[in-house]
């Protein structure tokens, strides 16, 4: 194998994270991604080619403290169905995706050492199209309770593609259907942002997740493999990619709606299975366009998956307790930092204001002259695809707020202003409030009660996408207020 260096960085971006477990057919209304663990540069294995010779079981390396259990080298020149099970499901079965899962060789096969799985846009004899693609799954034949599952991935290319590696539960209906089974996203990556890998905790009722992200700077997801990976303790979970940590949770639970949580660490203390699959247009990913490629570009190329565990596992553990970290305001009540924007700040880390351009959003941001500047030349086809926010704000259960800012665009348009809840499944503290903006300063305010439990981590919003106009808006003066 070549080596080289690629610098990884955790970002906190956008998460429409997709709902696929337990027939759900829900679809995440979010724009952010949860916090992870920071990743420093390290050096990691270039696998711009997968390896196509035969691994036997003794060559395996195992992560230190670990045993390999099973794995899968798709050595052979066909699926083992000893191994797998293939899925069969309708178009919009679940988030509205184009696809039907069609258990065929045309759609999921073995070829030159990997799993392939090929989405295909097909013309039907009466004229229309249709969209077809492979989903399989260990069922039945390879549940795991604990451990270390990895695979190593090159995901297709293209808008509307959202490859997946992830986990559900073997006995889905153990702790009630989704999402009180709990869902184990280890990967994921928007065909169309293809530096970007998602991994994501399902849990609750009612529904709730929590996220990491990791980006490459250099290079991308779609052009060489990448090894993914979750390590399953109980009551701890952590992600990583290419052996580089960037999230970790022991914070979940499940309830029927009205009851008691279950004992910690329900639901993930039973055993799960992998899946693999390609969906095709959806909530998340949006739709295909005329750019998307269905040839070998559309195929998610899967090397090996494989399964670790320790020797034991206590599971005499208790849930941790959750301290939150309310920001405290400045000497006048303002939560918001850099509210009158007189300092200059990256607005691309996850300190104080972050940009964010989402689904075809184009556009910049800078501060100057005590506001800031937002120019777009897109606006997505999304209400998230340009975007301002500001994470970490402290929200008290039965407090009220005001939101007040001043704003002004260079022709008359519209935005959208909330207060939204980027660990509790983006429910709206303040509702999405849409405002119109004319050629001069005005001043918005809005007031809301907090009425649900407490949150360290609300977040402040402006969205500009998905309006016709691209004028350029202005902003000044932000300020979040507990009245």
């Amino acid at each position: 194998m070549i080596k080289k260096s690629i610098a990884l960085a955790l970002v906190l971006g956008l998460s429409m994270a997709v709902f696929t477990g337990c027939g759900s057919e829900e679809a995440k209304k979010g724009n952010d991604a949860a916090s992870g663990s920071a990743v420093s540069e390290a050096a990691v294995e270039d696998t711009t080619a997968a390896d196509e010779s035969s691994v036997a079981e003794e060559d395996i390396q195992a992560p230190e403290g670990y045993h390999l259990v099973w794995h899968d080298e798709f050595d052979g020149d066909k699926l083992n169905e000893e191994d797998w099970n293939r899925e069969t499901h309708p178009i919009g079965w679940v988030n509205n995706e184009w696809q039907e899962y069609v258990p065929s060789e045309d759609y999921a096969y073995v070829k030159d050492g990997e799993l392939v799985i090929q989405p295909k846009k097909e013309t039907l004899e009466n004229g229309n199209t249709i969209y077809r693609s492979g989903r399989v799954n260990t069922q039945d034949k390879h549940d795991i309770k604990y451990g270390r599952i990895e695979a190593k991935i090159k995901v297709p290319e293209g808008k509307g593609f959202l490859p997946a590696f992830w986990m559900m539960p073997q006995v889905q209906e153990h702790y009630g259907m989704w999402p009180r089974c709990g869902e184990i996203d280890i990967m994921e990556v928007l065909g169309d942002q293809l530096n970007t890998n998602y991994g994501t905790l399902h849990f609750g009722a009612p529904h709730k997740q929590t996220q990491g992200t990791i980006q490459l700077t250099e290079g991308d997801y779609a052009h060489e493999y990448h090894t993914f990976a979750i390590e399953w303790e109980p009551g701890h979970i952590s992600w990583f990619m290419d052996d580089q940590k960037y999230f970790e949770t022991d914070d979940w639970f499940t309830a029927n709606e009205g009851e008691d949580p279950k004992p910690y660490p329900a639901p993930f203390d039973q055993p799960f299975h992998v899946i693999l699959n390609v969906a095709v247009g959806g909530d998340w990913p949006g739709d295909p366009d005329e750019t998307t490629p269905f040839d070998e570009r559309a195929a998610m190329r899967v090397d090996y998956v494989r399964m670790f565990q320790k020797e034991s596992y206590d599971e005499n553990v208790e849930k941790p307790v959750k301290v939150r970290n309310f920001k405290e305001a400045d000497k006048s009540g303002n939560f918001i930092t850099n509210g009158k924007f007189k300092d200059e700040e990256n607005l691309n880390d996850d300190e104080a204001w972050k940009f964010l351009l989402f689904k075809g959003g184009e556009g910049e941001a800078k501060i100057e002259n005590g506001e800031i500047v937002i120019s777009m030349t897109n606006t997505g086809s999304e209400d998230y695809g340009v975007q301002l926010v500001q994470p970490g704000m402290p929200m008290k259960k039965g407090s009220s707020y005001k939101l007040s800012f001043e704003a002004y665009a260079e022709d008359n348009r519209t935005m959208k202003t909330a207060v939204t809840a980027p660990d509790v499944d983006w429910i709206r503290y303040l509702e999405d409030t849409e405002l119109k903006l004319g050629k001069k300063w005005k001043k918005y305010s809005y007031e809301f009660e907090m009425k649900d439990e407490d949150d360290d981590n609300a977040r402040v919003e402006f969205n500009m996408g998905k309006v016709d106009s691209t004028a350029t808006i202005h902003i000044k003066n932000v300020r979040l207020e507990e009245i």
